[in-house]
């Protein structure tokens, strides 16, 4: 029973390098030597439309197959939520917005309070200094015995008085000045707040802008892939559009064949569906990787049976004019001109669309 597996397994391998080799064969046949040829299917570029944020779906306003344009609303996401966090915001604005003016009038307070230190320090400097004289007086009357001891006395104690009022007041200016760099801070730190409740608005106003659904280009709605009522987590895919201004094909190669296809090469596509089209495309992309690779390469001949991924793109210009009848997933055949000089085969040399 192995031996019978082994063998049928050996007789489909047999048939699948069969069936390879004479594909190539009549794929390839009639071809000049500067054209080569590949099977292939019409793809195009995928847009997933997602959320930004967490939520429930509130609508969708198009279908599957419905053809769109960039900017087009596709979905509305609910936004109760946002819209509440956004009042709130608001109110913590206007609560900030108070809080900078009363910090303002503060700092208006604390700098009358260092005016009046700053005069009352002034007095006691004058009252110091009418102090001082006194006493000088006094001391040069009593050595002539004109005045008592204890005026002299008095007079000592009230210099001495005045100046430590003119130290008091000092204090009192020092504080004052203190209390208004306090206040300016305190200013300071409304206002941050007030920058802060605003750039909080903002970004709940950038999630509420973003919570409509928009088609980034012209394009058509490949699926739904969540319905209204569902809630999304952030990035929770709503829908899947197909970029119809970067449609393209792929196709295969062997090596002797891809590794002589220039980018830019002129590329024809004659598709199943509408063979009597020829539609025309660039080589944009050539594999610098083997998409089928023996486990050994030794020989020339193995070699030969590497496959490379070509892409072949369709002038943006055409894809504008015919975008209602762009479709994806059409088979059909993909001829690329090695050379630039070689000539088209008769089947594929007609006019192509325009």
């Amino acid at each position: 029973m192995i031996a019978r597996k082994w063998l049928w397994i050996l007789v489909l391998a047999v048939v699948a390098v069969a069936g390879y080799y004479t594909w190539q064969k009549f794929a390839n046949s009639g071809l000049p030597d500067g054209i080569a040829a590949g099977n292939g299917r019409i793809e195009a570029t995928e847009i997933d439309i997602s959320t930004k944020t967490a939520g429930r779906i509130r609508e969708i306003v198009v279908n599957e197959g419905d053809f769109v344009t960039a900017g087009q609303v596709l979905a509305r996401m609910d936004t109760e939520q946002l819209e509440a966090q956004r009042r709130q915001a608001e109110a913590q604005l206007r609560r900030a917005s108070i809080g900078v003016d009363t910090a303002n009038s503060l700092v208006k307070q604390r700098q009358a309070e260092q005016e009046a230190a700053a005069a009352l320090v002034e007095q006691r400097q004058a009252e110091a200094h009418a102090a001082e004289i006194k006493l000088a007086r006094s001391e040069q009357l009593q050595k002539s015995n004109t005045i008592a001891q204890q005026t002299l006395d008095d007079d000592r104690a009230a210099e001495r008085g005045a100046q430590a009022a003119v130290a008091a007041a000092q204090a009192q200016l020092a504080a004052a000045d203190a209390a208004i760099t306090a206040s300016k801070a305190q200013v300071v730190d409304a206002e941050a707040a007030v920058d802060a409740a605003k750039a909080a608005i903002e970004s709940i106003a950038a999630d509420i802008t973003d919570s409509v659904l928009t088609s980034p280009r012209d394009g058509r709605v490949q699926y739904r892939v969540a319905q209204p009522g569902e809630v999304l987590a952030a990035g929770g895919r709503v829908l899947n559009l197909v970029d119809l201004s970067d449609v393209y094909m792929t196709f295969f190669l062997p090596t002797d064949q891809a590794g002589r296809v220039p980018l830019g090469a002129d590329v024809r596509l004659v598709l199943d569906a509408a063979p009597k089209y020829i539609i025309p495309a660039k080589a944009t992309f050539v594999a610098d990787v083997a998409q089928f690779t023996p486990k050994t390469v030794e020989t020339a001949e193995e070699r030969q049976k590497l496959m490379f991924r070509v892409k072949a793109r369709i002038p943006a210009e055409l894809l504008r004019k015919y975008i209602q009848l762009v479709k994806t997933g059409l088979p059909g055949m993909a001829y690329v001109q090695l050379d630039p000089k070689a000539e088209w085969p008769a089947h594929i040399a007609g006019p192509v669309v325009q």
